[in-house]
């Protein structure tokens, strides 16, 4: 029996599990409902079961029959700050949170993946660590993973790690994509204060008027990214809020504006912060304002290294079917905590369609929506991809990945991004489109 036939044979199991999840939704790093049921999931299986200490995680290793390396499987946990308007039975019963980023769907794939992998522990050369993970929307929760070991938790080092996300909109479920180098971009917030002296709107003389450094800082903030920043390294700085004043005749004491910035390099990153730190202590001094800026880093950008994305692309298309696999031309300006797993280890992150049947996957609610309904019928392709990533990294007299690039071919029609829908700082949006295509 195939991978996938078995488990779509699972499938009855993964999705009361995802149901379970999706009704009770958890946020952030403190997750105790969510890490119960998973270990709940697993405790059949003999694995070598660790509960996080700073937060809600679940690490489990499976030890495999013959001695050899040892490869990750992430699949992230929490749910959104967003009050669900799906129309599915299994609707959240908590008010304000929804899994509308389909994580449910990523720990129950995770959870299949273990099951299909401990049935085949024989078989596998090396050990398999899989990385349950609470706090990808904002908090970080792979960093402090990473911290309290699990990247080591079989004993050594992983060779190798692996995640996937699924997406609402884009691509009909079980079409998955992928690239070499950057899949997305850091994410950093920038939050900056503007203080003037406050006056009455009739004497802007007598005042220090912040009103407009405000307005001109936000309007050269975008010329510093079309004259600035190298197209072909491309960065993304969007002002989300923008806050001055209680009257139309007060001028404030003081305004303030917050941003994202993507960026896809280190180098990018660097220079965009420059750029703006500058842009806007200048504009304040030539306002006789001051400036303060809070530059928050948040994820650096997922970089997939060569060969393992060569590899992942090779082994999705046994997995899932030929046709059934691309080639992505382009990295999205969406983020990621798997990111901090890729700075320590060689990998590749996918996108998985889970478009539901008869939803048009180009006009369907995107990642991130109250609206956002995923297909059930994903979570077999999604064990079954991530349980044949470990058991072919893992297979006996196998060299693993070598260095090369991707040899898949791209269609430059297929998998183009458009904007992801945000409401949190790691939204990934749509991240794949066998037809038009976050």
């Amino acid at each position: 029996m195939s991978l996938l036939n078995e488990a779509h044979a699972l499938a009855p199991v993964l999705t009361e599990l995802r149901h379970s999840l999706h009704r009770e939704p958890e946020l952030g790093l403190d997750l105790p409902l969510t890490q119960a049921k998973v270990i709940a999931a697993l405790a059949e299986l003999g694995l070598e079961i660790t509960p996080g200490r700073a937060l809600s995680s679940v690490t489990a290793v499976l030890r495999g029959g013959r001695p050899g390396p040892a490869v990750l499987l992430r699949g992230d946990m929490d749910a959104l700050p967003v009050h669900e308007d799906s129309g599915v039975p299994y609707a959240s019963v908590i008010d304000g949170r929804m899994h509308a980023c389909g994580h449910d769907l990523h720990t129950a794939g995770l959870v299949g993946a273990a099951h299909l992998l401990a049935a085949r522990r024989e078989q596998l050369a090396g050990d398999v660590v899989f990385m349950f993970q609470p706090g990808e929307e904002g908090q970080g929760g792979a960093r402090i993973m990473i911290d309290e070991g699990v990247l080591d938790a079989a004993g050594e080092r992983v060779v190798a790690a692996y995640a996937l996300h699924v997406v609402s909109r884009g691509a009909p479920t079980g079409f998955a994509a992928t690239r070499p180098g950057p899949m997305l971009a850091a994410s950093d917030t920038v939050h900056v204060t503007v203080r003037g002296v406050g006056g009455h709107g009739s004497s802007p003389h007598a005042a220090v008027d912040p009103v407009p450094a405000l307005c001109t800082m936000v309007t050269v903030l975008q010329t510093l990214v079309t004259r600035e920043i190298d197209i072909f390294d491309p960065a993304v700085v969007t002002i989300g809020c923008l806050e001055a004043g209680t009257a139309p005749n007060v001028i404030p004491e003081s305004g303030r504006f917050s941003a994202t910035v993507r960026t896809f390099s280190d180098a990018s990153r660097a220079a965009v912060r420059t750029a703006f730190e500058r842009t806007v202590h200048g504009i304040a001094a030539a306002h006789r304002v001051s400036a303060d800026i809070d530059y928050v880093h948040q994820y650096p950008p997922t970089v997939n290294h060569d060969g393992e994305t060569a590899f992942a692309i090779e082994t999705a298309r046994d997995v899932l079917g030929e046709d059934r696999v691309f080639l992505a031309p382009t990295p999205l300006a969406g983020s990621e905590d798997f990111s901090f797993v890729l700075r320590e280890v060689p990998g590749a992150f996918l996108g998985l369609g889970a478009c539901p049947a008869g939803t048009d996957p180009t006009t369907a609610p995107m990642n991130h929506s109250p609206q956002a309904v995923y297909d059930d019928a994903a979570l077999p392709h999604a064990a079954a991809l991530l349980a044949g990533l470990a058991l072919r990294r893992l297979a006996p007299a196998t060299s693993g990945p070598s260095d090369r690039s991707s040899s898949a071919s791209s269609d430059p029609s297929s998998f183009a991004p458009s904007a992801p829908s945000v409401t949190s700082d790691s939204s990934v949006g749509s991240l794949v489109s066998p037809s038009s295509q976050e």
